[in-house]
């Protein structure tokens, strides 16, 4: 990682310097503080993968103007605070080719890790809620296979479900998640 011109960056600061980083190198802001991101194992890309291929095929049966994002777009959270979260769904009108940064995603995905466990349910959750556009935000345990869906209820309270099996439905915006733990892609509607 090359070294930041000062310790503290704003995120548009940050967004500079990171693309100017290998691509192969990952990075978030956090309070104006730079985190470099660990390098993923197997079942962390593969679950990354299934459910981004599930909410694509969920988007596309549905006819929603809506777009899953698979790692790489940032999502602003304030003038310090810049995710790159696993996956991402955003609807309206389509991003220009570009687009690097965001800050209206609908469904925010973390697939936890070993290293991200507490950032991923802890700070990241109410983060990603300061958010007005963000709706679900779904903390995939891939190893354990249980997804834990937080849901933004009418009043602004956030609902809590923590599912082993069964469809999750994510609405608004009216799409249904299934099977996200498996390679192939089946879909209840």
């Amino acid at each position: 990682m090359s070294a930041p011109a000062s310790n503290r960056m704003t995120a548009d600061e940050f967004i500079a310097w990171a693309m100017a980083q290998p691509e192969t190198e990952h990075y978030e802001l956090a309070g104006g503080e730079i985190v470099a991101m660990a390098p993923e194992r197997a079942t962390h890309a593969r679950s990354k993968g299934h459910i981004c291929t599930r909410l694509t095929a969920a988007i596309d049966a549905t006819g929603l103007g809506c777009e899953a994002f698979i790692n790489g777009l940032s999502v602003v959270v304030d003038d310090t605070t810049v995710f790159e979260p696993d996956v991402l769904v955003r609807c309206g009108e389509p991003l220009d080719g570009d687009a690097v940064r965001i800050s209206d995603p609908i469904i925010v995905v973390e697939i936890v890790s070993r290293s991200t466990l507490g950032r991923d349910t802890g700070a990241k959750l109410v983060d990603y809620f300061r958010l007005p556009s963000v709706l679900h935000y779904l903390i995939v345990r891939a190893e354990e296979r249980v997804i834990v869906h937080h849901a933004r209820a009418e009043g602004g309270t956030i609902l809590t479900r923590i599912l082993r099996d069964g469809p999750i439905v994510l609405d608004p915006p009216g799409i249904v998640l299934t099977d996200p733990f498996s390679p192939n892609v089946s879909m209840r509607q």
